[in-house]
């Protein structure tokens, strides 16, 4: 084990959004510097009501026994569809608001896999009910004007008249979908509720972001709303995707099952309760409309495609972006990135981009450098050193803008000056400013909806980049977050509060003690002394009385006309944070926006629409160029300008465990560029737990490395076995990086799935429905990582049954499918098991220290024949960063007969040859090999691993292997 030293810097104190969530909440008065005070936000300003929500309340009114539902009128044939005129059937109930007493029922279909149902509020005199309609520019529409033949649809809708229910069924099979037969449609102005029929021990997915296994519950509940928190179990999170999947299996004749699988989209971003019961969903919104679209499949990967199709495909990476990626909270200066970009270099540890949190930051503010630790001449010839290496560099940036102090000349923010000449600030109902408090102390957030925001974020990243030469953008604290409750910089502007109301990790009271579950078991000696250094905390803590902080009060602004109870609304979603309270840690719900939205109505479409503006913005910065953008928050369509980390998570097996399942779901919404930070955010890592995080996060899509301020240091060659552990993963990953670039071209373009699920690939395998601890990278490579601390073995099911060929990465060594049994498979410390499914070609490159190196080296071609000699396999090139390619090639690659064929489409060239080919699942020895018109003699075939190899092909590949078409043969 290395020495760590861990050093903060004078003059810097390093904050993060995490640190919120795990601090202590007695408030500090912290004083790091010579040249400035920091006061402190007293620790209850972020302290709202304490709420009840109404799933924990047993008093809480049930809609269903109150409510009189609905009664169809006036049906009548449309385009493409149908409408009715939806009357409340009764008396109102007013549960949780005010019954809308008409509704339009609006049923279009297609394309032929799609069915969308809305239901929405009259027009009555030209003026509608207090409800909210997604603009069509903020979340696409899933079906749009389309006329489409009903007749030709996979779906078919049905409805009773009185009482108003109806269900969806799949034409083919007969089977309901999704039925409200039985329950009542509640339409109020602030709550929702409708419910469907669920066949017992039902297999469903989605509906995030929550951290939980893949397969959800039939007791469970689930919330979604966007917030800022780290990472605890079945909470809502950072983003909101109101989608699910369903997987049923029928029996057929032969005795086989087959499955069939369909998806369900609201289209509703207000903050939401889903209750999963034995045989029901619930859903319960507290706004907005049912707007509903149904997806037929059959399969988990074509729901998953169309649903994708729907939102927003997903946007297509930089090739470095699949590089590894290092970062920590706590690179306090220039010199610390040198070194740890240099120490990567020296350990033989690929690194592609280095990574600063808020570190960087001239007092947290958007778009500045610390003058000091970050000088702008240190920082440019450190960032000219790592381009010129092939390197690159992304900062991270917090969502809200720095109100400088107005008695204090010497405290001008010209970037928020420009943004209010712009108006493009969130306000409060009585027009004035909205003021919260961030990182920087007093801010102001971006409305996306005013007409000047757009330009003036755009000119505030182009003037930065000639400062600070980034290459992409990491957005945090974009749910929106703010650490005080309403308005409270109002009337307290010149106070300038910098300190938030928790004590961050290192300081008196917060060292950073915990440790991976099992820590004790190989580290006894540093067990204990953490242990007592916990003990002593808490004893310490218990006598220290609270310090003095800046008096701030929360500003209660009068509401505006909205009939609505806005900050609370009557209906209480299970919310994670404190008392359930909407405005805790988050701009609260009355804060306006230019277009006369409310934050109640559009808080879960912020950080999608910021990441919107910040690709748009991008686009100018490096034009030409994709945006590379990572997002904290998220909403059905992100994906379509950037990818997604798992936020906050911690150093403990179970959450490197549950990473798999949050890729999935990823996976699900349209957002492939996922990762997590490897190796854990909070808390102390070990060495045992990194060093088989960073082999598992190597095979998901982004490879990034993270932890907190004052944790110890956990780069990977900060142990030896990390180390060698990282390079030997590494080596997979960049020797597979031709095929996971294809695999976001197919994404880019289909909707196609990077990660998946081994029921995505199997379908008809029910024994798969809660496999998450193991997955797919695209069709062919299948990851069965160790997840247990001090386990030297895991096991793995092989889907396909004793016809399937699975493919040993490391021996080649074949296997048949496993008929859903789980098989024992060695994997020592440094070994992490990796197969290649038979039927599937790999184009492979020789990896190196950069993706650029590895662009340049030559290639490799691996043929995993199946059961009856056959393989696919496919390469999508291009130059690897322009929006608008002028040139591309795709190639096809196909093996049967004892032939690989290449063929190619395009125009791009590169000349790199070829080094050898592999063929996997050959039976008997050729008696004649050649390429082309060229007989080959450098090759050999083992009997016992029919294994057929045939090297030195670089001479007959010069000019390039994909150039041109060619034949291989071997007879």
């Amino acid at each position: 084990m290395r020495v760590v030293v861990i050093t903060i810097a004078s003059g810097l104190l390093c904050a993060r959004a995490a640190a919120a969530q795990t601090g202590t909440s007695g408030t500090t008065t912290a004083s790091p510097t010579s040249w400035r005070s920091i006061p402190t936000l007293p620790s209850d300003i972020d302290q709202g009501k304490k709420l009840l929500a109404n799933l924990e309340n047993p008093n809480a009114k049930d809609a269903q026994k109150l409510c009189p539902g609905y009664t169809a009128t006036n049906v009548r044939n449309s385009p493409g569809g149908l409408s009715a005129r939806l009357v409340l059937a009764g008396a109102n109930c007013n549960v949780y608001g005010t019954d809308i007493d008409q509704l339009d029922l609006r049923v279009l279909f297609g394309p032929k896999s799609r069915l969308n149902v809305r239901i929405l509020p009259v027009e009555i005199a030209g003026e509608q009910e207090s409800w909210y309609d997604i603009k069509e520019d903020y979340l696409t529409r899933t079906v749009n004007g389309v006329h489409f033949n009903p007749t030709d649809s996979e779906l078919d809708f049905q409805f009773n008249r009185s009482p108003f229910e109806f269900s969806v069924a799949r034409k083919s099979t007969g089977d309901v979908l999704f039925s409200t037969k039985g329950s009542k449609l509640v339409f109020e102005n602030q709550f929702l509720e409708f419910r469907t029929e669920l066949p017992e021990k039902y297999n469903l997915y989605g509906l995030g972001e929550v951290m939980h296994n893949i397969r959800l519950g039939n007791k469970y509940n689930r919330t979604l709303y966007a917030t800022d928190v780290s990472d605890p179990l079945d909470e809502n999170l950072y983003g909101s995707h109101p989608f699910y999947y369903e997987h049923r299996y029928a029996k057929l004749e032969d005795g086989s099952k087959k499955g069939y699988a369909h998806g369900v989209y609201l289209r509703n971003l207000h903050g939401q309760d889903i209750l999963l019961r034995k045989k029901s969903l619930t859903w319960r919104t507290i706004g907005g409309m049912v707007d509903l679209t149904f997806y037929s499949g059959p399969t988990p990967a074509d729901v998953i495609a169309d649903h994708v199709k729907t939102v927003g495909l997903p946007a297509m990476q930089q090739y470095w972006t699949l590089g590894f990626h290092q970062c920590r909270w706590g690179y306090s200066n220039v010199s610390d990135l040198e070194g740890v970009v240099e120490a990567y270099r020296d350990f033989g540890i690929p690194l592609e981009t280095i990574w600063s949190d808020i570190d960087y930051m001239d007092q947290y503010r958007d778009w500045t450098n610390d003058p000091v630790t970050y000088d702008l001449n240190a920082f440019s010839a450190f960032l000219n050193k790592i381009h010129a290496d092939g390197q690159h560099y992304v900062p991270i940036f917090d969502a809200a803008i720095y109100v400088p102090n107005p008695n204090n000349a010497s405290d001008a923010y010209p970037y928020y000056d420009a943004g209010l000449a712009a108006d493009a600030y969130l306000k409060n109902p009585d027009g004035s400013l909205y003021v919260g408090a961030v990182w920087p102390g007093f801010t102001v957030f971006p409305d996306w909806s005013a007409p000047g925001t757009q330009a003036w974020w755009t000119d505030s990243f182009q003037k930065w980049h000639k400062e600070v030469e980034y290459d992409g953008i990491w957005l945090d604290m974009n749910e929106v977050s703010s650490f005080c409750v309403g308005s409270c910089g109002s009337s307290n502007i010149a106070q300038n509060p910098v300190h938030p109301p928790f004590s961050l990790p290192g300081e008196p009271g917060n060292l950073v003690l915990d440790y991976p579950e099992g820590f004790n078991n190989t580290n006894a000696t540093e067990a204990v002394s953490a242990a007592a250094a916990i003990e002593a905390r808490q004893s310490a803590n218990a006598a220290v009385e609270p310090s003095p902080t800046v008096a701030l009060f929360v500003s209660q602004v009068t509401q505006g006309v909205d009939a609505r109870a806005i900050n609370y609304p009557p209906y209480v979603i299970n919310h994670v944070q404190d008392g359930h309270d909407l405005a805790v840690h988050a701009v609260s719900p009355n804060a306006t926006h230019s277009d006369g939205s409310l934050e109640y109505d559009v808080h879960s479409l912020w950080g999608h629409l910021e990441t919107k503006a910040t690709y748009e913005s991008l686009l100018k910065v490096s034009p030409g160029k994709r945006p590379f953008i990572i997002s904290r928050s998220s909403a059905p369509g992100t994906g379509a300008w950037a990818g997604h980390w798992g936020g906050d998570n911690a150093s403990k097996w179970l959450y490197m465990a549950l990473s798999i399942p949050q890729a999935l779901s990823f996976s699900m919404f349209g957002i492939p560029m996922f990762g997590v930070d490897t190796c854990g955010f909070h808390g102390n890592t070990d060495m045992e737990l990194c060093a088989r995080w960073m082999q598992l996060s190597a095979f998901f899509p982004f490879y990034r490395n993270h932890n907190v301020l004052a944790a110890i240091s956990q780069e990977a060659y900060r142990w030896a076995a990390v180390a060698d552990s990282s390079r030997t993963a590494m080596a997979i990953r960049y020797t597979l990086l031709p095929y996971m670039y294809t695999l976001f071209h197919h994404a880019h373009t289909t909707g196609a799935t990077v990660m998946r699920a081994l029921s995505w690939e199997f379908p008809n395998d029910e024994s798969l429905v809660e496999i998450d601890r193991q997955f797919m990278l695209g069709p062919a490579i299948m990851v069965a990582p160790v997840l247990d601390q001090g386990a030297n073995y895991t096991n793995a099911t092989f889907p396909g049954g004793e016809n399937e060929k699975w493919y040993d990465w490391y021996t080649h060594e074949a296997r048949s499918g496993s008929e859903g049994k789980l098989v024992d498979l060695k994997a020592p410390l440094g070994h992490i098991p990796v197969f290649i499914r038979g039927g599937n070609i790999l184009a492979l490159q020789h990896p190196a220290y950069t993706t650029a190196e590895s662009r340049k080296n030559p290639w490799d071609i691996l043929v995993a024949l199946d059961s009856e000699g056959d393989a696919y396999g496919d390469l999508y090139l291009d130059d690897g960063e322009s929006l608008i390619q002028e040139k591309t090639t795709f190639i096809t690659l196909e093996a049967t007969n004892s032939h690989l064929n290449v063929s190619r489409k395009g125009q791009w060239t590169s000349s790199e040859p070829l080094s050898s080919v592999i063929i996997l699942g050959v039976s008997k020895k050729p008696r004649r090999i050649t390429l082309g018109q060229a007989q080959l003699d450098k090759w050999s075939w083992g009997e016992k691993a029919q294994i057929l190899k045939m090297t030195g092909l670089e001479g007959a590949t010069e000019g390039g292997v994909w150039s041109k078409e060619w034949e291989l043969s071997w007879k």
